[in-house]
């Protein structure tokens, strides 16, 4: 208890029933252990809510004993100190108190829905960017046994500016484009066309873990208040105007309708009022993922099955088909035997291809070319053949020897 409110520095009963024991029916345990805290000093009453809800804080020493209960890596929160007027009198802070409630139960049911423990949440982490301005978000969950190794959550009561929204968005996707710390900055530019590998320049790969997915860390926002209508107009103004951060760029090689999405932010929404009336709570089909019409699972909703996965087939069908293209048109190079009208072998092609010496024989097919080269080498012998028995008799008539009869006429 001291620690989820070391974590969150304000929560009700009714949230600490759901992060800390969501499988009780009731929150009256929760509530019980509050009167005792209550007792001994550790917490106290701040104010009470439009709904009717207690809001507890810790006392300064509820405090110092939280700090001693959490792990080194989890950051306390700031204490929460009693406000009062020049009078003494204390001071109620409604819109801050709700904002934080909402914050509170957003985590509440996130936890009780499976996404991490108490300790897997961490409020108003600072994201410093190099223009002087420092990115606070609501709350950080790291829940890897979710499937959600980190995300960044903004909760929204519908009052700002949609444009106050988008601005958050921008900075978010201008702190993860950051450099780390002695990067590269050539090899960074040089890795943006690498898909995944650009990460490894950049600062925000330091501080979380990698996502298991494409882009950068996920970034929800979760709405409440107001009625479902402005809510949902709320949603669809968003994005509109944020398309630039978590849209992708489309490949840009023709028949591809796979979407880039290594730099770009995974962003979600949600609306507290949904998570609570679903019966799965927050691991039902309570989020959109913007640039989608359906809602999904929070895995279903962070996955990319038109990014990397759907690039891969499509380029293995397009290299396919530039190979049918390729050996189409190899085949209709092929040549064709001038004598019998086959068409050449590949090691036939092949080898008049190579040969440096061109003859009659090059536009006959191999079967064709080894009978040509028979038959003319049949010729050859028999030419030879014919002109050595033309020489032999030659020279036997040459060396006859001479009867005694042509001798004795001579003389």
């Amino acid at each position: 208890m001291l620690s989820a409110l070391g974590i969150f520095q304000r929560a009700t009963a009714d949230q600490l029933w759901r992060m800390l024991r969501p499988a009780d029916r009731h929150d009256r345990c929760t509530r019980d252990t509050l009167k005792v805290l209550e007792k001994t000093g550790l917490v106290r009453e701040e104010t009470r809510l439009e709904s009717g809800h207690k809001l507890w804080v810790l006392t300064e020493k509820g405090h110092k004993e939280a700090k001693t209960l959490l792990p080194k890596s989890v950051r306390i929160s700031a204490l929460r100190k009693p406000r009062v007027d020049a009078e003494g009198r204390p001071v109620k802070d409604v819109g801050y108190d709700e904002h934080a409630a909402a914050v509170t139960s957003t985590a509440a049911v996130l936890t009780g829905a499976g996404y991490g423990t108490p300790l897997s949440w961490q409020t108003e982490i600072a994201h410093r960017l190099p223009y002087g301005y420092t990115q606070h978000a609501d709350l950080t969950m790291r829940a890897p046994d979710a499937g959600v190794p980190a995300m960044l959550l903004e909760v929204d009561r519908v009052n700002e500016p949609v444009d106050d929204l988008v601005d958050k968005l921008r900075r978010y996707h201008d702190w993860f484009e950051l450099l780390a710390p002695k990067a590269d900055a050539n090899k960074e530019k040089a890795a943006r066309r690498q898909g995944a590998a650009v990460h490894e320049f950049r600062l925000w790969s330091r501080i979380y873990p990698a996502t298991g997915r494409e882009g950068y860390v996920p970034v929800a926002f979760v709405f409440t208040g107001k009625t479902e209508a402005q809510r949902a107009s709320r949603m669809r103004r968003l994005e509109q105007a944020a398309r630039a951060y978590f849209a992708g760029t489309p490949y840009p090689w023709a028949g591809f309708t796979a979407v880039d999405y290594h730099q770009a932010v995974p962003v979600v929404v949600t609306e507290l009022e949904r998570i609570t009336a679903h019966p799965a709570g927050a691991a039902g089909r309570v989020w959109r993922r913007l640039g989608r019409d359906e809602w999904q699972t929070l895995p279903e909703a962070l996955d990319n099955p038109d990014g990397e996965r759907l690039y891969r087939v499509e380029l293995r069908e397009a290299r396919r088909r530039q190979a049918e293209r390729e050996a189409a048109h190899r085949e209709a190079q092929r040549p064709v035997c001038t004598q019998c009208g086959a068409k050449f072998t590949d090691e036939r092609w092949q080898q008049i291809r190579q040969s440096s010496w061109h003859g009659e024989r090059d536009g006959l097919c191999g079967p064709c070319a080894k009978e040509a080269a028979d038959r003319a080498e049949a010729e050859r012998v028999a030419r030879r053949q014919a002109e050595e028995a033309d020489r032999a008799a030659a020279e036997a008539a040459a060396v006859k020897p001479r009867s005694r009869f042509s001798i004795r006429r001579r003389r």
